[in-house]
């Protein structure tokens, strides 16, 4: 199988509008509204804290565990009230369009707690060269996010720039190679301090942010108690390794809910040695900069 085949299969479209693509292109992001309706919003938020309930100070840990954010990792597998957010179409047609062949990356609950949440700016992967994209994130509101509990912060146009390395906030750990002058003026001294041209995200539930990961961002302090669910469902290259490796976790119940085209995008079907023998998967996970 193949990506525009699974999208074929899932009945979709990897189509994007003009002015998406535009924004996409000269921004590095773009906001697509009512992507989920209120009734999903609800049921995943109330699923999202029945998850956080049986994990407590321990969510996360499959990939990461976050000081003043509570989180849920390996979500696939713990419940299926999320499968739509794998045939989010715009989500799709982005990723696809970015990065040519694709899977699942990560996908990871997070709710920063009042007085948490502000992260150094950074970006999420290196790229080798102009247009070298790696992952696309997309950003699952079920809550509305404003600016008083910790909306994202990105730089517009900041995926054609140098990448910020901050291994502290960076999921896949990398050296960043020489950079020219133009772009080591762009970094600022203080990753901390707000970066001239900054936009905050803000949006109702069922909205979803869908950026390229080379992008400068960051979390921003919550300052509420307001809920600021969502989902960071991130998609990568297929030579690329995964945050999370699906098949290393997979559960007979999420491999038989799949349909083939799921199964392809998360990267959880066995392989098969010549003679029909299934091949144990590999456990070793690659950094980024291998």
């Amino acid at each position: 199988m193949y990506t525009r085949q699974a999208m074929h299969e899932l009945d979709m479209n990897d189509k994007l509008t003009s002015e998406q693509l535009k924004e996409l292109d000269e921004k590095g992001f773009f906001v697509v509204e009512d992507v989920l309706s209120p009734d999903e919003c609800r049921s995943m938020a109330r699923e999202f804290e029945r998850l956080h309930e049986a994990e407590r100070l321990t969510g996360g840990h499959e990939v990461h565990v976050e000081p003043g954010a509570r989180r849920v990792s390996n979500i696939f597998n713990k419940t299926s009230v999320f499968d739509k957010c794998l045939e989010l179409q715009p989500v799709l047609a982005t990723a696809h369009k970015l990065l040519g062949e694709i899977k699942v990356h990560g996908a990871n609950l997070r709710d920063p707690v009042k007085g948490f949440g502000h992260q150094q700016l950074h970006a999420d992967v290196p790229k080798h060269f102009e247009d070298d994209w790696w992952v696309v994130n997309a950003v699952i509101l079920f809550d509305d996010m404003t600016l008083e509990n910790g909306p994202t912060r990105v730089v517009p146009g900041s995926h054609k720039w140098a990448p910020i390395n901050v291994p502290v906030v960076n999921q896949g750990d990398w050296e960043p190679g020489p950079i020219s002058e133009e772009d080591r003026k762009r970094i600022p001294a203080d990753l901390d301090a707000p970066y001239p041209g900054e936009v905050y995200l803000t949006g109702r539930a069922g909205t979803v942010f869908i950026m390229n990961a080379s992008g400068w961002h960051s979390g921003t302090l919550k300052k509420n108690d307001a809920n600021r669910r969502v989902l960071h469902l991130t998609y990568t290259r297929r030579d690329l390794p995964q945050q999370l490796v699906q098949i290393d976790h997979l559960t007979p119940g999420l491999y038989e809910r799949m349909s083939p085209a799921q199964r392809f995008l998360l990267e959880i079907e066995p392989s098969r040695t010549p003679d029909g023998i299934l091949r144990q998967p590999k456990r070793e996970h690659a950094g980024w900069w291998n």
